[in-house]
């Protein structure tokens, strides 16, 4: 019998190799090549594709492709489905991870048991068994003659099942424990990981299945296995938030039929998780006095706004580098942002510790918090609280000029809807026709006048 031929992949950037080597040459990570098992492709295999695809490639002009729009269908579960993008599209395969606990499993025996009146599904786990399932489902209240639940991890025998029962949403708990009989390599390794993959999707296009992967995630919170795999499905979505927490966040990371950073809030009860349909209510504090170094800014994650409150703390530092730390934020921002202060905001803070943290667990990654960041800061280093029911958003450049934000009048609509009265926002987002009742519309250019606006 001929040796079987071996490749050495890249579990971060899925490239290969020839040789092991300690790094990658790549993407330069370290210790990440692995094994696998290279078998040459046979004459079915290479005839093999997708259903509808020709034998003969053939060059066509797009205005010639029928354009047909992506049958949707909605799960039930409002935050699910705004993130997915308006509902599962049927054949779609969708990546979910998420730190162990947060509530993967429970989200999606809840999708199964909300779709079970409309679709048949179908639940595989891998790493339970039937009684823990049932006894955690029967926990969550759901109706256990709607749930058909397989304890199976060859994927072969997971595809045979899959085409015998023909359901319309299928969830795979986790891929990290599928296996092929085809490779020799332990479950959860590089090759099975992706082969196990490949042939659900594959399955998924031909069968119009919808597929829900759950994935593992490494210590650094990425998931786990080789990083193709995130290029293989159609939606990769995370879970964030402390495991002991209350809430959840649902985040999409990728979404081919949808809009990416999409976020879906949760509630975690005893009954499982309960969506959160206004989620700008638990992000700010609902604190009776306002405190210095605290301010409520308008954040947009996906198509809706947000009410997040930001805190600065600023403290005289012992230290010969004064420490800027940021929780919610990128900490290198936070540095330049604190350089433009002191250059057009005549405020100094280098011998200052700055610890900026945004309440709920958010993460910002739009540059609309420049502005409530420099105005918490200021309101923490002069122990001044600043006005009451003040919001604020907008960019800050290098120059103190203050740059607008896109669909800044839906910011302010948010932040008028929930009682606030003072908004310091660009000038360039300012509404031209009128303004809003009872919210009072401070226009800025320059970072001077939005501090001597927040005094």
């Amino acid at each position: 019998m001929a040796k079987p031929k071996t490749a050495f992949v890249c579990s971060e950037c899925g490239a290969s190799s020839s040789k092991w080597q300690g790094q990658c040459g790549d993407c330069g990570a370290w210790n990440t090549l692995s094994e696998i098992v290279v078998s040459a492709p046979t004459a079915e295999g290479r005839r093999a594709g997708y259903a509808g695809q020709s034998s003969a490639a053939v060059v066509t002009r797009l205005d010639q492709v029928p354009q047909g729009v992506e049958s949707r269908t909605e799960v039930g579960i409002g935050e699910l489905d705004r993130v997915l993008g308006g509902g599962l599209v049927d054949g779609s395969v969708v990546l979910i991870g998420g730190d162990p606990g947060i509530g993967k499993s429970t989200l999606l025996l809840q999708a199964l048991d909300a779709v079970a009146g409309r679709m048949q599904g179908l639940y595989v786990t891998g790493e339970e068994s039937l009684a823990q399932v049932a006894s955690r489902a029967g926990r969550l209240g759901l109706s256990l003659s709607g749930l058909h639940c397989l304890t199976e991890t060859c994927v072969e025998r997971i595809a045979a099942q899959l085409l015998r029962e023909k359901p319309r949403l299928a969830v795979i708990d986790s891929i990290q424990t599928i296996y092929s009989e085809q490779l020799p390599a332990a479950p959860g390794s590089v090759s099975q990981v992706r082969e196990s993959a490949a042939r659900l999707v594959r399955l998924a296009k031909e069968q119009d299945i919808s597929i829900f992967l759950v994935g593992h995630v490494t210590k650094e919170g990425g998931i786990a296995g080789p990083r193709v795999l995130e290029h293989m499905v159609d939606a990769v979505l995370y879970f964030e938030g402390e495991s002991g927490g209350r809430f959840r966040v649902l985040r999409a990371f990728k979404n081919r039929f949808g809009a990416v950073n999409e976020l879906g809030v949760f509630a975690m009860s005893d009954r499982g998780l309960r969506e959160v349909p206004n989620p700008s209510a638990i992000f700010l504090s609902g604190s009776a006095m306002d405190t210095p170094g605290s301010i409520v800014m308008v954040t947009r994650e996906g198509t809706r706004p947000l009410l997040v409150e930001v805190q600065a703390l600023v403290d005289q530092s012992s230290l010969a580098n004064p420490r800027r730390v940021s929780l919610g934020l990128e900490q290198n921002r936070l540095a330049m942002l604190l350089a433009v202060l002191h250059r057009h905001g005549g405020l100094a803070v280098f011998d200052q510790d700055v610890f900026v943290n945004v309440v709920g667990g958010i993460r910002v990654q739009e540059t609309a918090a420049d502005l409530p960041v420099l105005l918490a800061v200021l309101s923490s280093y002069r122990s001044r609280a600043l006005a009451e029911k003040t919001v604020a958003f907008g960019e800050v450049g290098l120059s103190g000029e203050i740059r607008p934000v896109p669909n800044g009048e839906e910011r302010l609509r948010e932040a008028a809807s929930h009682g606030f009265k003072r908004a310091i926002v660009p000038h360039a987002n300012a509404p031209r026709k009128g303004g809003f009742k009872d919210l009072q519309i401070i226009a800025v250019d320059r970072l001077s006048e939005a501090l001597e606006a927040a005094e």
